[in-house]
Order: C-alpha cells, then sequence, then structure tokens
C-alpha cells in the first residue's frame, strides 16, 4: 500500500502537474493523510490476515479457483466499507479523495515502485522524461529504451596525433557545437538481479557539420574535394554536413548500486540516482553528404547553393565511447577509428574526435 494512501497524489497523479499549494494546505494535508495511513493500515493488516487464510483453504484444495476469487473479492469489498465508515467520522472537504484513495488501497497490490513513476526532471545536464507507468517490479527498473539526444562538438584530428582538441592545423574551425546525435537505445542487466553491468544498442543518427575558415569554402573539382578561397561575392554562410545513420553497443558499469528487495529477492535498485561509466563501440553508414554556399554579389543580395558531396568522404565511420554519467548528466568521448575523409580530401586532418553533453533523454 502506498505511503501516505496518495492523498497528496490525487493532487498531482502525475508529477508534470505544478498546482501550487499554500503551506497551510500542505499541512493540513499531512496531517489528513497520516490519520488516513493509520486506519488503512490497521484494517490491511487484518484484511491480508483473511486473505491468508483463503489462500491456505485453496492451497489444501478446500475450495475451488472460483470461489477464492469470489471470497476475496468480498472481503476486499467489506474492508473499504470498514475503512470508509471509520474514515466518515473524520473527513470534511476530502470526501471524493478519500473514497479513490481507499479503494486503490484495498483493491491494488502494493506497489512503493510508482511512487513518482512518471518524471521529468530539468538539470545541468538538460532534459530527463521517464515514463515508467507499465512497470510493476523492480526487475522491469533494469531494462529500460531510451530516446537521447545529444549535443556535440567534433574535432578534425591527424592519425598521429588522435585526441588533440582545437586543433590550429585543422582546415575547418574549432565549434564547441557542431554535431549532434539521436539515439533510439534498448538498455538491460547482466547477470544477475544484483549485477552493476548493463549491456545496451541501438540506431541512431548522427550529424556533423564542418565550417571551412573565414572567407574560404569547400569545392569538388577533378574527383577531388578541397577548400579554398571565396571569390564570389560577400559570402554571408558556409558549411558542409555529413549524416550517418549509426548504431552503437555500449556497457555500462554502475559505481554506486543500491539495492532492494521485492518478495524475498534482492534487486538492483533501478530508480536510484546512478553514477556509472559507459564504454562502447559504434558503426555506422553515411546517407548524405552536402555543401551549402549562402553569399550575395552584385546581381542579387541572396544566393544559396546546395551541392552534394561525391567524393572525398568515406561511406563508413567506426569507432569508440567512453562516458560518464550522473544522473541525467552524462559526458562521453567519441573517437572515428576510421577517418571521416579519404585520399581524394585535400584536407589536413581526417579523423573525427568528438565531445559531447545529453541534454535530452526519454526513458519508457
Amino acid at each position: 500500500m502506498k505511503t501516505k494512501i496518495a492523498i497528496i497524489s490525487a493532487f498531482m497523479a502525475f508529477s508534470y502537474s505544478f498546482a501550487q499549494q499554500t503551506a497551510d494546505m500542505n499541512a493540513s494535508m499531512k496531517n489528513y493523510s497520516k490519520m488516513i495511513d493509520s486506519i488503512v493500515v490497521s484494517e490491511k493488516i487484518k484484511m491480508n490476515k483473511e486473505l491468508d487464510d483463503i489462500d491456505h483453504d485453496f492451497k489444501q484444495k478446500k475450495i475451488t479457483s472460483d470461489e477464492k476469487q469470489k471470497l476475496r473479492a468480498d472481503i476486499a469489498s467489506k474492508y473499504e466499507e470498514t475503512i470508509n465508515r471509520k474514515i466518515d467520522a473524520h473527513k470534511t472537504e476530502f470526501e471524493e479523495f478519500t473514497r479513490q484513495a481507499v479503494k486503490n488501497a484495498v483493491l491494488k497490490p502494493s506497489d512503493s515502485l510508482h511512487k513518482d513513476k512518471n518524471q521529468l526532471v530539468f538539470g545541468i545536464g538538460g532534459v530527463s522524461i521517464r515514463m515508467n507507468e507499465d512497470k510493476k517490479t523492480p526487475k522491469d527498473y533494469l531494462r529500460t529504451i531510451e530516446l537521447s539526444a545529444n549535443m556535440t562538438g567534433i574535432n578534425l584530428t591527424s592519425k598521429d596525433q588522435p585526441f588533440t582538441f582545437f586543433n590550429k592545423d585543422s582546415d575547418v574551425r574549432n565549434t564547441v557545437i557542431n554535431s549532434s546525435i539521436l539515439t533510439l537505445r534498448y538498455e538491460s542487466q547482466i547477470g544477475s538481479f544484483t549485477s552493476p553491468v548493463f549491456y545496451r544498442f541501438g540506431l541512431g543518427f548522427r550529424t556533423d557539420k564542418y565550417v571551412p575558415k573565414y572567407g574560404r569554402v569547400f569545392a569538388q573539382e577533378n574527383d577531388l574535394l578541397f577548400i579554398k578561397d571565396f571569390d564570389r561575392g560577400n559570402l554571408r554562410r558556409t558549411y558542409m554536413t555529413n549524416n550517418y545513420i549509426t548504431i552503437p553497443l555500449d556497457m555500462k558499469f554502475v559505481l554506486n548500486p543500491k539495492y532492494i528487495d521485492f518478495n524475498g529477492t534482492k534487486y538492483l535498485d533501478g530508480k536510484r540516482t546512478q553514477l556509472s561509466i559507459v564504454a562502447g563501440i559504434y558503426g555506422g553508414v553515411r546517407v548524405e553528404s552536402v555543401m551549402y554556399n549562402k553569399f550575395s554579389n552584385e546581381n542579387s543580395k541572396r544566393i544559396v547553393e546546395r551541392e552534394r558531396v561525391m567524393q572525398g568522404v568515406n561511406n563508413f565511420i567506426f569507432g569508440g565511447k567512453l562516458g560518464i554519467g550522473y544522473g541525467g548528466f552524462n559526458l562521453f568521448i567519441q573517437k572515428d577509428f576510421i577517418p571521416i575523409f579519404n585520399n581524394d580530401a585535400r584536407l589536413n586532418k581526417k579523423y573525427g574526435l568528438l565531445i559531447g553533453i545529453e541534454t535530452a533523454n526519454i526513458k519508457f
């Protein structure tokens, strides 16, 4: 049975609602919920004793399955009426809330897991949403489907200097955010219910944007991709994008495991805030690359050019990932082991190095 018998939950059944309560009303509701808790717990103990007797008779084959269900329903109805009668002597303006709370307490199974099951959290890592309506046991919280959105900064590095951020010798600008990754992934526990190790895999979409240094643009000619000075007017905006469909495979290790007992079994508590590290690999296939130029000249104030990139870019990516997270805050680094640009690209740096933060996730 839920502690506080859901009187507060009746006003805030879903944690997305933000109804404001005065201090006096909060105090009144707290006292009232304590009174209901005392009555319901006392009667629930008596009810469970009778239900246990029915289960014992059923196991001894003294009653049939249909008789068992009918007796259990009759007992639940009896105690619902008893609780309502006792509360009638105390309740005032909370009458409708009380009847619903008692009905839920008697007819629904005890499940403290559902407290705050739907959550919308804003933090330094962005927005985190948990949709846990269907989760009934601790085991259900150990496997999730998650939609994750990440903002990243991609730097181009060389093979001999693979981890150099903001390389000055790069042909493109070093921008803090110039890439994004959207991933739908499945996560599940490895080993026993107390194991702190999880695996996850999914399907993602990654977009990288490269902006040449000031006054220069991407160009392709004679089967080569290169960067050159722009001399056809006043350059307002320019970039090149690579889009990939990716498949990530990660291992997650919970560093501060907390546990919960449920029906005699010990579980890792998936609802607790977790400190974790993530290590994984990913592969991807390029679906499109586009060059974009926006400029003006003596004939027009706005000229926009879009051109598909036909050479200079590898069709596949493969790399590794390392990250650390606490609650909804997740920071990670990704390194492309295969160069983004091939030998047909006349660029100084060709390998991708990404550092990113998870800005939003929805867990189901």
